[in-house]
């Protein structure tokens, strides 16, 4: 892992961006940490850190101030990342679907999902590795947010993610039900009723599939960007439970 900057927010927690290889990355601080601190993976959908960027440190700030450093790292084929020529197709094979009006098909959701899990997640757990042997992150790991396909296949296969907070607005091909059997450890799902873009029963058939003990659904009015202020607070709490 190479630091390419660092900045210190107006707030005092420390920025730095890295790459590990050919992976861009953004790695928060809190500003005051005496000792190693847990650590939260933002996971975040495929449309490039520079575009996510306001989210996604607005998400580091409220973490650092319940005392956790956060991660995020570019998934493979966005922002300026070489482009992804089968998941490109794929893309638009679900706008030319979602603009018909048409049902998206298993097919398309296979091609645009199952690949960018198949890198994602080796390339996290790398960034993990990384992460860790920083002086100054000392786990738990937690895992928030993002496309919940990756977040599952990393509940499943990193045992060093003790809690995940998913969010359930992406498309989800069948292959990972299966695996969202194996899925044990805490999570707090949440779920926009009205989500344009999400099939609602499907999302609740994929946290019935949950093997999880603690398993929690906070299912909220609006659209997908129309998340309560509360509903974040929601989850600071869930991690803070599970990580502190």
């Amino acid at each position: 892992m190479r630091f390419t900057s660092e900045q210190r927010l107006d707030d005092g927690v420390l920025e730095r961006a890295f790459t590990l290889g050919e992976i861009p990355g953004i790695l928060w601080t809190p500003a005051s940490a005496s000792a190693p601190v847990p650590l939260i993976l933002l996971g975040h959908p495929p449309l490039g850190l520079r575009k996510m960027y306001p989210r996604l440190v607005d998400r580091a700030r409220h973490s650092a101030a319940e005392g956790f450093a956060t991660a995020t790292i570019e998934l493979p084929g966005s922002g300026d990342r070489p482009r992804w020529p089968a998941v490109e197709q794929a893309r638009a094979d679900l706008r030319r679907a979602m603009d018909a009006g048409e049902p998206v098909s298993d097919e398309i959701v296979d091609a645009l999902i199952l690949p960018l899990v198949e890198k994602a997640v080796p390339e996290w757990q790398a960034t993990l590795d990384a992460l860790l042997s920083l002086p100054e992150i000392g786990g738990p790991v937690g895992y928030s947010g993002g496309v919940i396909s990756i977040g599952i296949r990393l509940a499943v296969v990193e045992p060093r993610i003790v809690a995940a907070g998913l969010f359930a607005g992406s498309f989800v091909p069948r292959a990972m039900f299966g695996e969202a059997r194996q899925v044990t450890i805490p999570l707090h799902v949440l779920l926009q009723w009205d989500d344009e873009g999400n099939d609602r029963q499907a999302a609740l058939d994929l946290f019935d599939a949950f093997s999880s003990k603690e398993k929690s659904l906070h299912a909220n009015m609006g659209g997908h960007t129309g998340v309560p202020q509360f509903a974040g607070d929601a989850a600071a709490q869930f991690f803070t439970r599970h990580l502190k």
